[in-house]
Order: structure tokens, then sequence, then C-alpha cells
């Protein structure tokens, strides 16, 4: 995945543009992680801002879109193709201070990306 395919939604059907995907539940590939904060669909600067909740202390995390494996509309779930130690070790996330970041968005496509690190 490139760093431009990490921070754009996928060509799926079933991501419909304008839905509001806030308090939506994201699913890693092992568990739930938390609820939809914030959700962005600008070309190529697409996330998710999740509440993580109690599961790592009310960690806000950024998830690029791209990360984004299956949108279900009927169940109002997202199923992103991340473990949880990924999400849970993500870089620091701090809205006031990395939403529209450059470099915090290479960090997260680093990490997130082919060969990033999980511990």
């Amino acid at each position: 995945m490139t760093s431009h395919d990490t921070w754009n939604h996928r060509q799926a059907p079933e991501f419909v543009e304008g839905v509001d995907l806030a308090g939506w539940p994201v699913e890693a590939t092992d568990g739930t992680v938390g609820k939809v904060d914030k959700h962005s669909a600008e070309l190529d600067s697409s996330y998710l801002v999740v509440d993580t909740g109690v599961w790592v202390f009310g960690k806000e995390v950024l998830i690029p879109a791209g990360t984004i494996t299956r949108i279900e509309l009927d169940e109002q779930r997202i199923y992103v193709g991340l473990t949880r130690v990924q999400i849970e070790n993500a870089p620091e996330f701090d809205r006031q201070l990395h939403l529209g970041d450059p470099a915090y968005h290479h960090g997260l496509s680093t990490h997130y990306g082919p060969g990033g690190t999980t511990a």
C-alpha cells in the first residue's frame, strides 16, 4: 500500500460518500477497537478518528481510510485490516496537533503500512 493509498478509501461498492460514520463500531482483524468519533473523506487525507473507550484507557487513534477493508451499512460497522496491537501501538494522537499534519500522517503510513511497526 502506498502512502497515497493509505489516505484514500478503497474503491469498494459498500463505501457511500456522504454517509456519516460517527458512532459506528470499528472492528480490527482480532476484535473491536472502539467507535468512530470523526470521519474525513477528503482526497488524499481520508481517515477515521476512533475513540478506543476503556480498551486503551480512552485513547483516540487516527486510522487511515485505506486500511478499511469493509463497511457494513446494514450493521453500521466498519472493518479495518489492522490488528488491535497495531492500533494500540500507533503513534500518540493529539487532535489539536495532528489533524492535517503531513509529518504525523507519514509516521502513520509507516506504522500501518507494509513492514510497519507493531510493538
